[in-house]
């Protein structure tokens, strides 16, 4: 039986897609090889790097979910050839995302000192500020790189973003050696220089990412009218709508992971390790359906401006199949390699085994995780955002960290618990943007 009954267009998904996927990819990389080279100092500089992002990301991905609003506006806009209105929406992201960044920057800034007071080991807390401190100044810049990204993304090319994301990448590895161990004459800072290698590389990504925008024809067809259109505050407020909404749902879902991160740092430094570990494999994973999450956005914006429902409803199909399809790979190999993945991570076999049984969690929930974000992104393309957030509250907050809570604490499943808790709301969420998304189909 053939899964896929039109090619043409699977293969129109998979040029837009592959590239996308690729550079969602490369974001989750830097974070993974930051706890890569962290684990092979130590398992309490590890911990620290992985405690310092737990609060780093909560408003991290906030700033990147306001920076989703402009994608499928710019795509309607390249749709009708209103290269003006191109101009004015980049314009208004950019300082509505850079204004959104500074000010969670600052909130950041004066944060450090709760890292006291969330009941974590003394030991990891005491590194864990410092590495903090530097952190935090990277989420301007990346920003800066999503509000880009978006853009180019609205405009059907999604090769800018995939080509700044793997220099970033090699720069984050190379940078990590040299900074981590003091090596071609540069300072040996230890376990600080994995944060200095990230900043670093985050900040080329930005700024590169921007100067390319402005310097490449394939992407600078606005800039005759740059400077002509005004920062508004009716656009300010079409971008708000949306990216306030859309930040919301990444925060609740990344701030329950987060929030467990901590309940499991009540448990000791393995459970610290071990929970990080986890969830930068998943993490990893849920990139790939986080990026046809976006082409999804892409895709269901432009056959909305084009009345093509046809079109949009394959497409849809389409992008599920993609998304089964790859997830459920990715569950099974998670199965068969829970107790190898780990290793590239840490040596200390306590950490190990309970970073394997944490993967079995994670390959039940590639599926629901899957099917989640990839809705959340059609969604997205309908410019419904109300009621994905409501279901992305309840799920995150009002169920998976009161069950986390419960099954590590009161049951005693420690953090295997805290793991099944988020498995359940991740499935809750998924059925119930899936019922969202066949609704706004049905009016159609």
């Amino acid at each position: 039986m053939k899964i896929f009954t039109n090619t043409r267009l699977l293969n129109d998904i998979l040029k837009l897609a592959i590239p996308v996927v690729l550079t969602q990819v490369g974001h989750i990389v830097v974070g993974i090889v930051d706890t890569i080279f962290l684990g092979h100092l130590g398992k309490t500089e590890q911990a620290a790097g992985i405690l310092a992002n737990n609060l780093y990301v909560l408003l991290l991905v906030f700033a990147i979910g306001v920076s989703y609003a402009s994608t499928p506006f710019v795509t309607n806009a390249n749709e009708n050839k209103d290269v003006k209105e191109q101009a004015n929406l980049f314009k208004n992201a950019l300082w509505l995302n850079m204004g959104v960044s500074v000010a969670l920057f600052l909130i950041l800034f004066f944060s450090s000192g709760a890292l006291q007071y969330m009941q974590q080991p003394q030991d990891v807390v005491t590194l864990s500020i410092p590495f903090y401190q530097v952190l935090i100044f990277s989420i301007i810049p990346v920003s800066l790189f999503f509000t880009c990204k978006q853009y180019c993304e609205g405009i059907g090319n999604t090769m800018a973003a995939l080509y700044i994301s793997v220099v970033g990448n090699l720069l984050n590895i190379v940078l990590n050696y040299l900074l981590i161990y003091g090596k071609w004459g540069f300072p040996q800072m230890g376990y600080m220089g994995s944060a200095y290698a990230t900043l670093i590389a985050r900040a080329f990504m930005g700024l590169s990412f921007l100067i390319l925008v402005f310097k490449s024809p394939a992407l600078n067809a606005f800039k005759p009218w740059f400077n002509k259109v005004q920062v508004s505050f009716k656009t300010l407020w079409q971008l708000a709508k949306i990216g306030l909404n859309s930040a919301m749902q990444f925060t609740f879902e990344v701030a329950a992971f987060a929030i467990a991160g901590l309940m499991a740092g009540k448990l000791g430094t393995e459970s610290i390790d071990a929970h990080g570990i986890a969830l930068s494999l998943a993490a990893f994973t849920y990139m790939f359906s986080s990026g046809l999450g976006s082409v999804s956005t892409m895709l269901v914006g432009k056959y909305l401006a084009q009345n093509e429902s046809r079109l949009l409803k394959e497409s849809i199909t389409t992008i599920f199949k993609l998304v089964v399809l790859i997830m459920g790979t990715f569950s099974v190999l998670l199965l068969l390699l829970n107790h190898w993945l780990p290793t590239f991570f840490t040596k200390e076999s306590g950490i190990i085994l309970l970073s394997a049984n944490l993967l079995i969690i994670a390959a039940l929930f590639q599926l629901f995780d899957g099917l989640q974000v990839t809705a959340i992104g059609m969604l997205r393309g309908f410019e419904d955002a109300v009621y994905p957030t409501v279901i992305t509250l309840i799920g995150y907050w009002g169920l998976a960290l009161p069950l986390a809570y419960y099954l590590a604490f009161v049951a005693q499943q420690g953090v295997l618990g805290i793991w099944i808790g988020l498995l359940l709301s991740l499935l809750f969420v998924a059925v119930g943007l899936l019922w969202r998304l066949r609704y706004r189909l049905k009016q159609m």
